[in-house]
This record gives C-alpha cells, structure tokens and sequence, in this order.
C-alpha cells in the first residue's frame, strides 16, 4: 500500500502548532513543523510559507510568543512558546475537534436505508 502525503486541513494547522508548543515548550518554526510532519508519520506536508503565516497569526492573537535564540546549528531563530492564552484556547480548539469529528464520524458510518 502507498501512503500519499495529504493537505492539512483548513483549520487544524493553527491547533497543530499550539498543541505542539503545548507538549514541547518553546521551539522554532523549521522545527515546529518536522514534529508535526513526525508526528503525522509523514502523512501531512508542511509548507514552511504556511506555516510562518499561522505562527503570525497566533501571535497577532495573543496564544503564543517568541524571542529570538539560538538554534541546534547555532544560528539565529525566532523561538516560539504558548501564552494561557493560547492553552485556554486550545482546550477550545480541541472540544470543537473532537465535536466536529465525532458527527463526521457518525456521518461516514450511516448504513443505506433498506
């Protein structure tokens, strides 16, 4: 069996990197994205141009933060944490989730009426 890369879904990236900076405290945004692609065992393939903009976005919000520092290869990174903010939001985010995908769930398991 192939296993084909998917597109993330409109929505869930933002979620994606807030409950990544959840479990793994501050990390930059090359490496935010290889835990999610990891994580996904290389099913998801992030574009680092979207990923970027939805760091911006989470920070214009208020649900993370970022300072600059060094990275692994000792260069200069922008490192990005989660505010109580972002954690109240990603309880939200999450009970929508898992709403959301148990009525989609339940849609896909609808027998043919006889």
């Amino acid at each position: 069996m192939c296993a084909e890369k998917s597109e993330v879904l409109q929505g869930t990236l933002d979620m994606m990197i807030l409950k990544t900076l959840h479990a793994l405290g501050p990390l930059h945004g090359f490496g935010i994205a290889r835990r999610i692609e990891q994580v996904s065992e290389d099913v998801l393939t992030l574009n680092e141009g979207t990923v970027y903009t939805s760091l911006l976005r989470l920070q214009q919000q208020g649900w993370i933060e970022s300072e600059w520092g060094a990275s692994e290869n000792n260069r200069r990174a922008r490192f990005y944490s989660i505010t109580r903010q972002g954690r109240k939001q990603l309880t939200v985010e999450t009970e929508n989730w898992e709403r959301i995908s148990g009525v989609i769930g339940r849609v896909l398991r609808m027998e043919p009426e006889k």
